[in-house]
């Protein structure tokens, strides 16, 4: 049953609108221009502003029941109350009159169909002017926010609301993000030219309020030891998964990034089941696992995920090279620099160069038998040889660099949450990285991101309340408001 009510719009003795029109009207009736052109465009501003506020809460005010009873998912609601509300639209603050439902007794919680079929979020941000919030606070602090609004003279919220917004959407976000996800996924098409996809993890660590670093100091001063290196960092874990087309182009990369976490649980949960997913929608794609030798990465790209090409990043593999050939000549010496530009070229572009590399190896250690650094290349370059067949890759158009993934952990990770004086807990470092995370996607993704929003209905009477991701929705509960009999 359709809701059957005419709101009427609020009367104002002269509407903002008007008043644009008639500022725009004496303006170009003027012959005289305006000295102070900065003045003038701000007076301007001001009056487009008001008038989107006014557009804004006239409709608002069309979505608001004022009915005795409606029926909300199949639940009785009678109404308790009409009061004015201000919520914070993207052209600024916004007071409209609203009904309030109750179900049952006064201690119950009131829901307001307005808010549902609005899709306001939290309970004062419309959908667009959330989804700018929690841009920007992705990307600034809640201070630089705060600070950037005013500038632009459109909303104006305050540094606590923008520092609290991302941590409960992001709480909303996590209490069902695996049905969240796997709608997302259900929803992706791998790119049509892509034969490639490669998956990478590592990470970068971030300092936690809750890491301990007093403690840890404390420790080291117990055990006599001189209290250094980052006490009370942890390690925050990013993946990625990159496609790439026949002649080794990167077509579109996803990014995920998980705070601290044993072992990097989440993450690679995740990226198991996102590359589950592409590779039923495309089994034949060549699956490359892509990253330093950290035996965390390996347990789980070489043990857990299904059968690929492994490759360690190259140049990790010439860090551990450039040491060896420094501790056998000298640091950046000029014998140094010419066997490792010699040896990183055979490496790379050698059908047998990994092998080649270990017979110098082999030389140098025995040349420099107290050279411990070269012992410890040599044992690199050995467990990992099966993992450096370089030349076969760039034959076939393969990545042999993990510098997606270490670009992702500085973009997503590094550039906002290592800044002067930055400590992190759990819960708000998690809403950050999930929000850079759906910053940084490309345009057909944006993971993680989620503000509450309306889908479209078929009338006036259906509405849905869902978390908008990007150009896309998932269904959290269909709300149907029609007078209850």
């Amino acid at each position: 049953m359709k809701v059957s009510h005419e709101p009427t719009a609020p009367v104002t003795p002269e509407k903002d609108f008007d008043r644009l029109q008639a500022f725009i009207a004496e303006r170009r009736s003027s012959k005289e221009p305006r000295s102070d052109m900065e003045c003038f465009e701000r007076e301007l501003h001001e009056y487009v502003v008001a008038a989107e506020r006014e557009v804004l809460a006239e409709e608002l005010v069309r979505l608001d029941v004022d009915l005795p009873a409606v029926t909300i998912e199949g639940e009785v609601y009678r109404q308790v109350v009409r009061c004015e509300e201000s919520y914070v639209s993207a052209a600024g603050p916004v007071r409209v009159t609203r009904s309030l439902y109750r179900r049952g007794s006064e201690g119950e919680r009131t829901l307001c169909p307005l808010e549902l079929r609005a899709g306001i979020v939290e309970g004062r941000w419309t959908p667009l002017a959330a989804r700018q919030a929690a841009f920007v606070v992705a990307h600034l602090t809640p201070q630089e926010g705060e600070d950037l609004f005013r500038e632009l003279g459109n909303m104006n919220p305050s540094k606590s609301s923008l520092d609290r917004l991302p941590k409960q959407l992001s709480e909303r976000w996590e209490a069902e993000r695996e049905r969240f996800e796997a709608a997302l996924r259900g929803e992706e098409t791998v790119p049509p030219e892509a034969v490639t996809v490669a998956v990478s993890l590592d990470g970068v660590m971030v300092p936690m309020k809750d890491g301990a670093r007093t403690q840890k100091r404390q420790d080291a001063k117990t055990q006599g030891k001189h209290p250094c290196g980052p006490a009370g960092y942890q390690e925050v874990g990013c993946g990625t998964l990159s496609f790439y087309d026949a002649e080794g182009e990167r077509l579109s990369t996803m990014r995920l990034a998980r705070m601290p976490e044993k072992h990097k649980a989440t993450l690679k949960d995740t990226l198991s089941e996102e590359i589950a997913a592409v590779l039923e929608q495309r089994p034949d794609l060549t699956l490359v696992k892509l990253a330093d030798g950290a035996k965390d990465n390996w347990s789980y790209l070489g043990a857990v995920l299904p059968q690929g090409i492994e490759i360690i990043d190259f140049y990790h593999a010439c860090e551990h090279l450039k040491a060896a050939f420094d501790a056998a000549y000298g640091e950046n010496s000029s014998r140094s620099k010419a066997q490792f530009e010699k040896y990183r070229h055979l490496l790379r572009d050698e059908v047998d160069g990994i092998e080649k590399v270990i017979r110098a190896l082999c030389h140098l250690r025995d040349t420099h038998p107290r050279k411990r650094k070269l012992a410890t290349a040599l044992a690199y370059f050995r467990r990992y040889r099966h993992r450096m067949r370089y030349a076969q890759a760039q034959a076939q158009h393969l990545p042999i660099g993990s510098g997606v993934v270490e670009a992702a952990c500085k973009t997503l990770a590094t550039e906002r949450m290592k800044r002067s004086g930055m400590r992190w807990r759990q819960a708000g470092g998690q809403a950050i990285l999930t929000f850079r995370a759906s910053t940084k996607a490309s345009a057909s993704r944006m993971a993680g991101s989620c503000c509450p929003a309306p889908t479209s209905g078929p009338s006036r009477s259906q509405k849905t309340s869902c978390y908008s991701l990007n150009e896309r929705s998932i269904e959290v509960s269909v709300s149907e408001l029609h007078p209850a009999s």
